[in-house]
């Protein structure tokens, strides 16, 4: 099928899709990038954000904390660091990304902590796409 292309996400806890693609967006740590058949090769770090995939059976969206992707001609592979389901993403998973980044943050050094303090606003903008808040 030239119009689709194979799609996977996987998380260290388990595979979470492997299904072929219309369009895949991605939550690019430089920008938001879309992916689709026969796109140029590209490799991008993620921000926490949305995975939005879209398929001949359907769409799907997943909530991811970082990771990689990688996007080719024939298909997209996501490597994430977290990533569930939206519909499994509940206040209190939320909440746990949050003390993540939070515990990341005072064992960082200075260098990092721009970049965490920009996850942890990368996390509150996805909590406001799920219709979550981040306390505190």
């Amino acid at each position: 099928m030239a119009d689709t292309m194979q799609f996977d996400l996987v998380s260290p806890e388990r595979s979470l899709a492997s299904l072929q693609a219309t369009s895949v967006q991605l939550p690019g740590a430089d920008g938001d990038l879309t992916a689709m058949p026969n796109h140029a090769p590209t490799i991008t770090t993620l921000r926490p954000g949305i995975v939005r995939v879209s398929s001949p059976e359907g769409d799907a969206e997943f909530a991811v904390t970082g990771g990689f992707a990688e996007v080719s001609a024939n298909g997209t592979s996501v490597l994430a660091e977290r990533a569930l389901p939206t519909s499994e993403v509940t206040q209190d998973v939320l909440d746990s990304f949050v003390s993540d980044a939070a515990a990341a943050s005072e064992n960082a050094t200075a260098e990092n902590l721009d970049e965490l303090a920009k996850r942890t606003v990368d996390i509150a903008a996805m909590a406001a796409d799920l219709g979550l808040s981040v306390k505190g």
